[in-house]
């Protein structure tokens, strides 16, 4: 990434000058970003089709302060994180569904980065998980905002993330292995979230950004609006709708 496009990247996510590279910096631009690009699966269902590559990425995330999902938003971060100078590799994981059944390969993109011989899991691009990159040491319970998280070792090759909002409460989120991979790894799982029935990317529209104290959500059907723990849910009636929530929470205009 170009020094030019860097400066516009930091400028999006509103950091005005860059810091030492060390784990505080990047915490900042992962917060930052989560507070800035929201995830979003719009361009499904506008018919934009989703190509992996990072200056489309660039164009629509940065230039058109847009969102995206996992391989737009990792994939672009990975991008400015690599090119700032941190130790960065894009890692394949598989998103449990409701049933407790993990995706296939490449069914997630996240990001491990190591900075002073330590791990770090990095993840814009899931919607509500953590809002700063989480040590990777496997079994200890780690604080993030109103969540806990956890690391284990799930198998020979496969590390499991978790997450508990309620004490003694444990959710799988996804399986990931610490294999680098390429963005190219991850085309045939990326149109097939975007085009496929089954895909849950295809049933319904959502926008969502997380916020210093909450998260903003926009579904077809419904505005939830969560600050310090307390959630309202508003109705949305109808596309005219949505689109006007869509600008006045988003700024975005389809």
């Amino acid at each position: 990434m170009s020094p030019k496009n860097i400066q516009k990247y930091l400028s999006r996510i509103g950091i005005e000058k860059t810091a030492p590279y060390d784990v505080f910096f990047l915490k900042e631009l992962h917060r930052r970003h989560l507070f800035t690009a929201p995830f979003e699966n719009l361009s499904i269902h506008n018919n934009e089709k989703i190509i992996l590559d990072t200056e489309n990425f660039f164009e629509k995330i940065i230039i058109n302060k847009r969102g995206g999902f996992c391989y737009e938003l990792n994939g672009l971060f990975y991008e400015l994180i690599t090119s700032l100078g941190f130790n960065s590799k894009m890692i394949s994981a598989r998103v449990f569904n409701k049933e407790g059944i993990p995706g296939p390969e490449f069914d997630h993109m996240a990001l491990i980065v190591e900075i002073d011989r330590s791990e770090y899991l990095c993840d814009v691009g899931f919607g509500d998980l953590c809002i700063e990159p989480l040590k990777f040491i496997p079994d200890e319970i780690q604080y993030d905002s109103d969540k806990q998280f956890k690391i284990i070792k799930e198998n020979k090759n496969d590390f499991k993330l978790l997450r508990s909002e309620n004490p003694g409460e444990w959710i799988d989120q996804y399986l990931f292995t610490t294999q680098p991979r390429e963005l190219i790894e991850f085309e045939e799982m990326c149109n097939h979230h975007q085009t496929s029935p089954q895909s849950h990317f295809t049933q319904n529209k959502i926008c969502s950004i997380a916020t210093s104290n909450g998260r903003i959500t926009l579904r077809d059907d419904k505005l939830i609006l969560t600050e310090n723990g307390t959630r309202i849910e508003l109705p949305v009636k109808d596309e005219i709708e949505f689109r006007n929530q869509l600008k006045k929470y988003f700024d975005i205009e389809l």
